[in-house]
């Protein structure tokens, strides 16, 4: 059995936090994730060990019943498995490639696209097929232009800051005092903060990326990177790294820190909201005994319609209006309007009203919420909270008691707001199949949906509807492949 099977007849599956000394078992990115079947009437169900880091199978097929057996053959082929896919050097070993490659002359400095790998004269040879190009002083400065970004939004995908972003970030919290920042998957922050210490025109700051992506490991010493896991609170040079974190945590000489985090948006909030409540606690065992209750200062960047499960998990943040926005997203872009702007919000502990939002593009302070807010945020007075989340200005309901989204309206049978074309009738909050509507299963239990896609092409096609395949039964249409997967085979014809 696997995943699959553990999910058929599911109404769905709940994640259970590690208690205890009970160790996990580890697939390539760490110790697994114990995970618990809840069938629909609140029932639990068999649980079973699944990949951290990784939602889909396709990724990291790891799965194990955590009442399983495990026999000695297969737990040496997993672990044979796992050391397959470390990294090629040890990070003390690529910071030493790294000082030599710093050291040859500039027409001498390459880079293989392939391997995504900094080339030492030596490595010439072996990597003479592949791609490389020719690397500047400017880039391994900034390693995120360098490197291709990973592009799996369920596990470990990479939306780089904008500057515009980027610069708000860091001259917020430098005038908030800060002068350490933990980078959790923030690679464009920790190069700007590297970058301004070099300009010598602002107070240095410190800062320490804690990421997935070993590459990084190329271009960042010991003390200035780890390899890490969000999901599961996993450093993959185990006890060293974790010693550099209780360095960097510990304030000393008036050095306050802020943990800044960027999760992939595909990612479990309940595991992720663990990972940093851990560095918290720590934090907190590293001060005095005066601020023994206090979290530590942090910021979550994370889409806003994540918000109410967030707050179940770390009831201290508090959203704010600020729109952040990445370069090589599609469609988090600033300046677009309605429900085409960036979803992606800031979800702080720290106090709103001293977190001062940028005016000239379109924020105000609302002294009745003390907080900077969206201009199309306006204070409703029946609710007293600027209640808008997605940017757009919302309306109070009298019926219901609070304000809703613009494109909603009031529903006397259902009895709350809803959009004008909502299946009238169901019961808020409740699930059931995206393909025919029954409450009973899941799209993917339901026995309809081979033949509904079936009925639906052949009304397409009865309708004068273009695009229509004749043989839908015999070629089903072919799943669009990964960016990964295209460029992979791109990569093997030029070659």
């Amino acid at each position: 059995m696997d995943a699959d099977a553990a999910a058929g007849d599911t109404f769905g599956i709940e994640v259970i936090l590690p208690e205890g000394d009970k160790a996990a078992p580890c697939c390539p990115h760490g110790p697994s994730l114990l995970f618990e079947k809840v069938g629909k009437g609140g029932e639990k169900g068999r649980r079973f060990y699944a990949c951290s880091a990784c939602r889909d199978r396709k990724d990291c097929n790891f799965f194990q019943w955590e009442d399983d057996k495990v026999s000695e053959a297969r737990l040496l082929a997993r672990e044979a498995e796992n050391k397959m896919k470390r990294p090629p050097f040890s990070h003390q070993e690529y910071s030493t490639r790294f000082r030599k490659f710093a050291s040859l002359r500039l027409d001498e400095k390459k880079f293989c696209q392939d391997c995504q790998m900094l080339l030492l004269p030596g490595d010439l040879g072996a990597h003479s097929s592949h791609r490389s190009t020719a690397v500047s002083a400017a880039q391994l400065k900034r390693p995120s232009a360098l490197l291709r970004p990973l592009d799996n939004k369920k596990s470990n995908a990479q939306y780089l800051f904008t500057d515009r972003s980027s610069h708000f970030l860091l001259d917020t919290l430098a005038g908030l005092g800060y002068r350490k920042v933990l980078c959790v998957g923030t690679p464009r922050l920790q190069e700007l903060i590297k970058l301004r210490n070099l300009e010598q025109k602002h107070e240095p700051m410190k800062s320490l990326l804690l990421d997935i992506d070993f590459r990084y490991a190329q271009f960042y010493s010991q003390d200035e990177f780890c390899h890490y896991n969000m999901f599961n609170h996993h450093f993959f040079d185990g006890e060293a790294s974790s010693a550099v974190l209780q360095a960097f945590l510990r304030e000393s000489d008036g050095e306050k820190v802020v943990l800044v985090a960027d999760p992939p948006f595909g990612g479990l909030v309940k595991p992720l909201a663990n990972s940093f409540s851990l560095i918290s606690q720590t934090w907190r065992k590293l001060q005095s005994s005066d601020g023994s209750n206090v979290d530590m200062p942090m910021i979550w960047i994370f889409p806003y319609f994540f918000e109410p499960r967030m707050l179940e998990c770390l009831p201290s943040l508090i959203m704010l209006d600020y729109q952040v926005d990445y370069d090589n997203h599609p469609l988090y872009k600033h300046g677009k309007t309605g429900r085409k702007q960036s979803p992606v919000r800031l979800f702080t502990n720290i106090s709103p009203r001293d977190i001062v939002l940028p005016t000239e593009e379109g924020y105000r302070f609302c002294s009745v919420c003390q907080r900077y807010v969206w201009s199309l945020n306006k204070h409703c007075a029946k609710c007293n909270v600027c209640p808008s989340k997605d940017g757009r200005e919302w309306k109070h309901c009298t019926a219901c008691g609070k304000c809703v989204k613009p494109s909603w309206r009031h529903c006397q049978p259902c009895g709350r707001c809803a959009l004008p074309d909502h299946p009238c009738g169901r019961v808020q909050g409740t699930d059931g199949c995206f393909n025919c509507g029954s409450l009973q299963h899941k799209r993917k239990g339901c026995t309809l949906k081979h033949s509904h896609r079936i009925s639906s092409h052949w009304s397409k096609a009865k309708s004068g509807s273009k695009n229509v395949s004749h043989h839908p039964l015999l070629k089903p249409k072919a799943k669009r492949k990964s960016g990964a997967a295209r460029r992979a085979k791109k990569a093997a014809a030029q070659s």
